[in-house]
């Protein structure tokens, strides 16, 4: 490390000698960053968190191509009158659909959808039905005849009944109703007693495009004031939205957040940062030469704001240039990485700190500007150096894992750090030196000669290190005890108004046909396999089943002439069996229905079939497409049964043994999840295991490297003890800050090591009362900008704020307690080597 400092020499030098043009010149490349910083945007999209190239990401945008991914805005009527909804709904439709948006140049909308017009296919349903459908309706009708002409036979006693039949048969009505609801739906889209009606429109606009959905969102609250609901209905309430709103919700609540973490953060950090160095100033001022004590105490108290200058001017800087890269190296922030603004200060700060605490110390003991400047920067700069390079270099780590919120969240807090550490060394010296030259930083630099700070023995060293270890063990006998939280609802915020929306317009839709996924076929071939494949494993899997129904326009839209006959055929004969003289006269709803659905005698037309069935299998270029649709059995809001869900028809293998991936945004979210929990140990592994190689170069002691790293690994210890004992969980928000504690964690181990062999043997309480108030200060202001997220209303990002700040100061306690209790017991036994 000081092989690095002595290469930057030069650049320390520049500095000293020309701090102005230094100045300048960080300031100009800062304000060509900050221009790029402040277009970053946040996307909240977690399945954009796997990578580009993964196979259910790429079938996901193939189906995006093929189908598209439009998310509609809901409107939700709701009043005790269905005539007054639906006069409502008709004189809404074409309003909104003629809203112009400036700027676009076209309307906010390009179509609604209302009514389904249900006379036609009702009357050619069975011609819509899937040739297993067909045959289990033949089947009923059978048995409706078989158990009539028993009834009707005078002869006939049922001496044993068979409830095993009759359940079956109650089960074959269920199955037609359930396959004619899906063909032929309500008219209109209501709830049950129709005193709800729920209009979609698809807008033109994209969802990322946050001045977009603003000002639609804000045009369409006028245009429903101006409509005056109140006249169609006294009761009437319109609500609008849906998911699309709430995307817009969520991504105002991420911002707010972060600048109310930022605000909460930061202003800590600098209240904290003016109070610890204004006491430490005033107490070094006092203790030297009384008749160098020239200033008063006001003069002192208006020049508290200095230390934030000369400590905040670098970070801000090195911030802005970190958010800078981040533009040309990523392009956008996503949720996890969108609070690192304030993360990063917290972390940043510390290394200005440290080095203007040592540059105080040091003037006060008399050094002048220059020989302070240079001194710090080769005795604490090597702390600084090593401990910022651990830290990076653990992030760093993050960025070869698949799984992007680690990898983005280790490039940037990463870059962060270097570029902290940069300005820390490099530009902070400037600003001494110019602040120093307009006397706005107040030094007594003639302290007595006679003072010595008194050394003491570290007390109980052998207690508290027994004390540790036997605390660690305890923990990891019960570490089988913690978990993870896999229900992705317990993390995402919650929204009241999207939530009342949903307590009326869910009350239209169908709960059983939601959270699809999609696989995409070449041909009808491949599509009839895949068929085949997925009905195979739902009915073989009777322990675990994830599947509800899988369907394709295919096998129910006849692809050629031959299938059209075969089809016409089956209907005939189901016509046939409702003119048996026992269903003549029959007037029970389901044959009344069977009856209107077998009229077909001749092949229909693609064109003949309503929109609201076929949309579903069209793709944007009108043709019938070839993909297979699965529906869940499960709610897959439940990671682990979202990722049972993905297992099940993640991938399909053919024949040939050509792959076919499921697509749809809940198994890209389950594989995102799969992924994170799969590849956290091997992060955080890999995290210790560099830190280790890290200190061992920089030590160059086995001794001291173990002596360094076992603090840390107490301290993760006792992390893991009080997330058991408060019942905390992992996450996929919190595991992503794992690796960091880590690196930052060894920050306070390595400065206190570094000050002790510099100072020698019999110095852990001198050491403590200097640098152990310079780590302190360090990890606190480190904690307060992590504390800002918890104050935040998204429950992943509150997670990662505690799991950060106990992380933090766990560490920071084995630091003060358990590491200085280590190295004096160790000196007491005569253990500790200085070369």
């Amino acid at each position: 490390m000081k092989k690095i400092l002595q290469l930057f020499k030069p650049l320390l030098n520049l500095n000293i000698r020309h701090p102005w043009l230094v100045l300048l010149g960080c300031l100009i490349i800062a304000s060509v960053s900050a221009y790029y910083a402040i277009q970053l945007k946040v996307d909240t999209d977690i399945a954009n968190l796997l990578p580009k190239d993964h196979p259910n990401v790429l079938a996901l945008n193939q189906l995006k191509e093929t189908v598209g991914g439009e998310t509609e805005m809901q409107v939700a009527i709701k009043s005790p009158s269905f005539e007054a909804n639906k006069k409502f709904a008709e004189d809404l439709i074409p309003k909104t659909l003629d809203l112009y948006y400036p700027r676009y140049e076209d309307n906010y909308f390009e179509r609604a959808e209302f009514r389904n017009e249900t006379e036609f296919i009702s009357n050619n349903a069975l011609y819509l039905a899937s040739d297993q459908e067909l045959t289990d309706v033949k089947q009923w009708l059978e048995d409706e005849i078989e158990d009539a002409k028993q009834e009707a036979n005078p002869f006939f006693f049922d001496l044993e009944e068979d409830l095993d039949e009759e359940e079956s048969t109650e089960q074959q009505a269920e199955d037609f109703q359930e396959s004619y609801e899906l063909i032929v739906p309500s008219e209109y889209p209501v709830n049950e007693d129709s005193t709800v009606i729920v209009v979609k429109f698809f807008p033109t606009g994209s969802k990322s495009d946050i001045q977009y959905l603003e000002d639609m969102f804000a045009t369409y609250d006028s245009l429903l004031a101006s409509m005056d609901p109140a006249s169609y209905h006294p009761e009437m309430e319109v609500q609008f939205g849906g998911r699309l709103k709430r995307h817009l919700e969520e991504l105002t609540s991420i911002m707010n957040d972060v600048i109310g973490s930022f605000a909460t953060g930061i202003s800590s950090v600098i209240l904290l940062v003016m109070i610890y160095f204004f006491v430490k100033k005033y107490l070094h001022y006092k203790s030297g030469n009384e008749s160098n004590q020239n200033h008063s105490f006001w003069e002192h108290f208006i020049r508290m704001p200095i230390p934030v200058l000369v400590i905040g001017i670098p970070l801000l800087i090195s911030l802005i240039w970190t958010f800078g890269l981040t533009y040309f190296y990523l392009g956008m922030l996503n949720t996890m990485t969108s609070v690192l603004f304030v993360i990063l200060f917290g972390l940043g700060i510390d290394y200005g700190i440290h080095f203007y605490a040592r540059y105080i110390e040091l003037r006060s003991a008399g050094m002048s500007v220059v020989d302070a400047i240079n001194e710090t920067n080769e005795k604490t700069g090597e702390a600084i150096l090593v401990s910022a390079f651990t830290t990076a270099a653990a992030l760093y780590i993050l960025m070869f894992a698949d799984f992007r919120g680690f990898s983005e969240f280790g490039f940037i807090s990463g870059t962060g750090i270097l570029l902290a550490l940069f300005c820390m060394l490099y530009v902070m010296p400037c600003l001494l030196i110019i602040f120093e030259k307009f006397n706005w930083i107040l030094l007594n630099d003639d302290r007595d000669e006679h003072h010595e700070v008194e050394t003491h023995r570290y007390p109980l060293s052998r207690t508290i290190v027994v004390s540790g270890l036997v605390i660690s063990a305890v923990i990891v006998f019960f570490s089988n005890s913690l978990s993870f939280q896999y229900d992705f609802g317990e993390l995402e915020p919650k929204f009241p108004e999207y939530e009342k929306f949903r307590e009326v317009a869910g009350q239209v839709d169908d709960g059983n046909k939601r959270n699809p996924a999609y696989i995409i076929a070449e041909n009808d071939e491949q599509v009839d396999e895949i068929l085949q494949i997925i009905n195979y494993r739902m009915e073989s899997d009777t322990v675990s089943p994830t599947i509800e129904s899988v369907e394709a326009l295919q096998e129910r839209f006849p692809a050629d002439t031959l299938a059209e006959q075969e089809k016409l055929m089956k209907i005939a004969e189901i016509r046939e069996l409702l003119q048996d003289p026992v269903l003549v006269n029959n007037d029970d709803e389901e044959i009344e229905k069977l009856r209107k659905a077998a009229q077909t005698r001749s092949p229909l037309t693609l064109d003949q079939i309503p929109d609201y069935l076929k949309s579903r299998f069209i793709t944007k270029d009108g043709e019938v497409g070839r993909f297979v649709i699965v529906y869940p059995s499960v709610g897959l809001s439940d990671g682990r049964k979202s990722i049972a869900f993905k297992n099940d028809v993640g991938v399909v293998t053919l024949e040939n043994g050509k792959e076919l991936y499921a697509a749809s945004t809940s198994i890209v979210a389950a594989s995102m999840l799969d992924l994170m929990r799969t590849e956290s140990p091997y992060m955080v592994g890999a995290t210790f295991i560099f830190i280790y190689i890290f200190m061992l170069i920089s030590f160059r002691s086995f001794r001291w490297s173990i002596i360094s790293m076992l603090p840390l690994l107490v301290g993760l210890l006792w992390l893991f003890g009080i997330m058991m004992l408060f019942g905390l969980q992992f996450n996929f928000y919190n595991l992503v800050v794992l690796p960091a504690i880590l690196g930052i964690g060894e920050d306070s181990g390595v400065h206190l090591a570094h000050r002790y062999r510099e100072e020698g043997k019999n110095s852990m309480w001198a050491v403590l009362s200097s640098t152990g108030q310079h780590i302190t200060m360090g990890s606190v202001t480190t904690m307060l900008g992590f504390a800002g997220l918890l104050f935040t209303s998204h429950p992943g990002l509150q997670s990662l704020g505690i799991m950060a700040v106990i992380g933090i100061g766990m560490t920071l306690l084995t630091s003060v307690t358990f590491m200085p209790a280590l190295i004096q017991w160790l000196e007491d036994l005569n253990w500790i080597k200085f070369n």
